[in-house]
């Protein structure tokens, strides 16, 4: 198992807190090994095997018609006596979870943990439900420091050209050391259970063709702004028949399955959201190599924008696009300490790029920290108050 030591220590920093830990992320990210390296961590710490309650509910064995019978099967395995642990993978697999999930929350000797992937899990009647009695953790696929922390090689920059490559899916790892030709396979399996279980059976869509080109549309761009006129109609003028509302329906649901993430755009003199032409991002480039084939690569600018914007979100940023006047900033990260900017470029070794890159950071007219990440291999430099870092570096320094 790959040691996810930041999600672990989060589990822990939450343990036997009076609320429901809820982790949600796309299929294959980790969530259940996650549990299990928890598991294990409460088991060193004194938890016996009947304290720990672990069911996933894509296995068949666990074939529950309704959550009165998932929870009488746990409160038959619980007592007075003993703190427990309960962890539940993909929840949303049984109907009406939350109420099972609420009938084991108010136990007083109950630690619940639930995972799903998809994140209508915290929409509607469960947020409504559990409404301020949970804390979501939400997993991404492999960071880079994660990545490099399974092979034993210290040439950061040529394992950084692989992860731009093939991604960061913790199952690929294994794959990589034995047989790479099988990764594709491996790919298709998560990609294929993601859309007919997650987004075809779950929102009554039939036309996989026309949702496939839908997300290899967005895939194609991800770091351009897009609208769901511009796909609609570039689609219609190849003659795929669709339209805005339908598009919009599939992009809804390719968010709610973590496919995807939508950055909105931020007006950095403003200092408010725009409302138009988003961006939007892979949440793995390994899978968006696999769908797009062999036009992944043709653009390595865009895929080290979405690496990064991606880390952002890892480090607990919200991350938005900044417009200042005509130019743009390519992210806005923004936490309880306030805003940073980045820039993200392959390379400025030309003194042309590297003017306009700086330009939009030197025009947002405040004191907040800015960086421009490149691929070039120097040593960390100051431009008036901008730091340009080599990317490699910077994903490996926290």
């Amino acid at each position: 198992m790959i040691e996810r030591t930041e999600y672990l220590e989060e589990l822990k920093r939450w343990k036997d807190k009076d609320l429901i830990k809820v982790i949600t992320g796309i299929r294959r990210c980790g969530k259940s090994t996650l549990f299990q390296l928890f598991i294990n961590y409460l088991k060193q710490n004194k938890i016996g095997d009947d304290q720990v309650i672990q069911i996933n509910l894509e296995d068949a064995d666990y074939n529950f018609e309704g959550y009165k019978e998932l929870y009488n099967y746990i409160n038959k395995k619980i007592d007075s006596k003993k703190q427990y642990y309960v962890f539940l993978d993909e929840v949303q697999n049984v109907a009406e979870f939350q109420k099972a999930v609420d009938s084991l929350y108010i136990k007083k000797n109950v630690d619940v943990y639930i995972t799903g992937s998809n994140a209508y899990l915290l929409s509607g009647e469960l947020a409504t439900l559990l409404s301020g009695r949970y804390i979501e953790i939400k997993m991404l696929p492999l960071s880079f420091k994660e990545y490099v922390s399974v092979f034993n090689d210290n040439n950061y920059q040529q394992l950084f050209l692989e992860y731009m490559k093939f991604g960061g899916m913790p199952g690929n790892i294994a794959i990589l050391k034995s047989n790479p030709n099988d990764l594709d396979k491996y790919l298709d399996g998560i990609f294929s259970t993601i859309v007919y279980k997650d987004i075809m059976a779950r929102n009554n869509i039939t036309d996989k063709m026309l949702l496939e080109n839908v997300l290899k549309f967005i895939f194609d761009s991800i770091g351009s702004p897009i609208s769901t006129k511009k796909i609609s109609d570039t689609l219609t003028s190849k003659g795929i028949s669709t339209s805005n509302h339908t598009v919009e329906n599939y992009i809804t649901a390719f968010l709610e399955s973590f496919l995807i993430y939508k950055a909105e755009r931020f007006d950095v003199k403003g200092k408010n959201l725009l409302a138009r032409d988003y961006k939007y991002y892979s949440v793995d480039i390994g899978l968006r190599g696999y769908l797009l084939g062999k036009k992944a690569n043709s653009d390595m600018g865009h895929i080290l924008e979405n690496i990064v914007y991606l880390e952002l979100l890892r480090r607990g940023y919200r991350v938005y696009i900044g417009k200042v006047d005509d130019l743009e900033v390519d992210f806005v990260a923004e936490n309880g300490d306030g805003l940073k900017y980045y820039q993200v470029a392959l390379t400025v070794r030309d003194e042309r790029v590297l003017e306009r890159e700086l330009k939009s950071l030197q025009k947002t007219g405040d004191h907040y920290p800015k960086y421009l990440l490149t691929l070039d291999m120097d040593l960390e430099t100051d431009y008036d108050g901008i730091t340009k870092i080599n990317v490699v570096d910077w994903l490996l320094k926290k």
